[in-house]
């Protein structure tokens, strides 16, 4: 691939450019830490451009049919999956994730688009029966100009499939890629030049302290949505309350507890402990179930069936069919996990695998970690409280219930948890118990279509993937208006 085809470039009103300063940031390959691309860094005047272009295109697009929005949406999923593949090569590159998921990434954001456009007549106003000499009713209207600012794990299928639910409600859009896999921004740039009206779509590239920082201060954006850390969404909420009032909703980490019951099937639960941790993506998951509560009962026969499926994980090449996980995002990453590690081989915890880079040429350069597990982990360690988002599994006995609501109270975390277990009952019963937004019995993973995914605590406010993200890039206006009698 030529090296332009590595230069991510900004949409601003429907025109891909550099930035107004000329200034590029360098995005690198995590299989060698070699630079692979340059995407272009937006600053302030850039930030000032691209909300000026979507506040130009907003009564536009506003004043469009439903129809019309969603026929243009129903394009821009065409388009993605015309380019599926390609889209698939660069993500692989640009995050070190394995390239058969960013094939799936590519063509799920489609089908949210698709899923989306196909929700658009559900969403509807209401009446209300207050008074019998008045007809009161509500209806939703756009913010107008939507700031989305997302993570660097999904970094395509975030930046496509998050426009979605404001683009359908009739708002317009300033999406910024995350700084440290921004390359696939110019592939839907490039796309949403062709099928959209400009101005309506806008994606900038560059740092989160700059960039989404004027993003997020903006007098113009009054609905900010973000993906990524609850040290980043704090600032954000802080910035943006001190720039005016806005509507800001955040999707967050987890410390993501998976309870295994003492009459769970071992294989099975081994299984699913494996799979929660999504190494396919390097644990590099919001969602993925890092920390492991096993019942004493079975404790020792989970983990050693746990160890050997982790062992049989091939860590390789993105673009290695028999690769079961790649390396991990960026050299500032790599150290943040490496030193969550060291921490852990302190706490008193077993390392039972794992807990290095990978032996081999192949693995001398790069961000490069071997699938790692903890055993006995002390629970008021590093390893069984803070989010690691990396391919750490933490893992833990327990015996008596209040055990886990211990650790589940004591957590300002909740994302996700699981349970499994064959008395489903007694595993509904942990999982009405545990302040998490989204929870798992006897499976863990995938998020399911319209089912609404956000978290407790810190893990986040407001909802995505489902009717409530779309009524989320809503305001509700009320009219009354006086009706006189037939006698008047």
């Amino acid at each position: 691939m030529a090296e332009s085809e590595y230069r991510a470039r900004l949409l601003i009103g429907g025109e891909l450019v550099e930035a107004a300063d000329g200034r590029w940031m360098e995005s690198y390959d995590p299989t060698t830490g070699a630079v692979l691309g340059y995407a272009a860094r937006a600053g302030t005047a850039d930030v000032d451009a691209a909300v000026e272009a979507a506040k130009q295109a907003g009564p536009g697009w506003a004043g469009m049919s439903m129809d019309g929005r969603i026929g243009y949406l129903r394009k821009l999923a065409a388009a993605i999956r015309a380019r599926a593949e390609e889209i698939a090569d660069l993500d692989a590159r640009d995050t070190g994730n394995l390239r058969k998921p960013m094939l799936g990434d590519a063509l799920r954001a489609a089908d949210r688009l698709e899923y989306y456009a196909g929700l658009g007549h559900a969403v509807q106003g209401a009446s209300y029966p207050a008074t019998p000499g008045h007809l009161h009713f509500s209806t939703r209207e756009p913010f107008g100009v939507v700031a989305r600012i997302v993570a660097f794990n999904h970094p395509f299928f975030f930046l496509a499939s998050r426009i979605a639910a404001p683009l359908v409600m009739g708002n317009t859009v300033v999406a910024k890629s995350p700084d440290q896999a921004p390359l696939t921004g110019q592939i839907l740039g490039e796309i949403c030049r062709e099928v959209m009206p400009a101005g309506v779509i806008n994606i900038l590239s560059g740092s989160g302290a700059e960039a989404g920082d004027a993003l997020v201060v903006h007098p113009e954006v009054k609905r900010i949505g973000f993906i990524g850390s609850v040290g980043t969404a704090q600032r954000i909420s802080a910035r943006a309350a001190g720039a005016g009032i806005k509507c800001v909703t955040h999707e967050l980490g987890g410390k993501n507890m998976m309870i295994v019951m003492p009459d769970a099937d071992t294989e099975k639960a081994a299984k699913l402990a494996v799979d929660g941790m999504n190494f396919q993506w390097q644990g590099q998951s919001c969602g993925s179930t890092s920390l492991l509560a096993v019942h004493d009962a079975i404790y020792d026969e989970v983990m050693e069936k746990i160890r050997a499926r982790m062992a049989e994980i091939r860590v390789g090449d993105p673009f290695d069919a028999g690769a079961g996980m790649g390396p991990l995002i960026s050299q500032a990453h790599f150290d943040k996990v490496s030193g969550a590690i060291a921490k852990g081989r302190e706490s008193g915890a077993t390392l039972l695998c794992g807990g290095g880079r990978p032996e081999g040429a192949d693995f001398a350069e790069g961000y490069w970690i071997e699938p790692t597990l903890f055993g006995d982990v002390p629970p008021d360690s590093a390893l069984a409280t803070e989010e690691i988002f990396g391919p750490v599994l933490s893992a833990l006995r327990w015996s008596d219930p209040a055990q886990i609501a211990a650790i589940d109270a004591a957590s300002p975390l909740g994302l996700t948890a699981a349970v499994v277990g064959q008395d489903i009952d007694r595993a509904l019963a942990f999982a009405r118990h545990l302040r998490v937004g989204y929870v798992y019995v006897n499976c863990v993973g995938p998020h399911y279509v319209g089912v609404p995914y956000g978290g407790l605590k810190n893990s986040g406010v407001g909802r995505e993937e489902g009717l409530e993200e779309m009524l989320s890039y809503t305001e509700t206006k009320s009219f009354n208006i006086a009706v006189p009698g037939l006698g008047a």
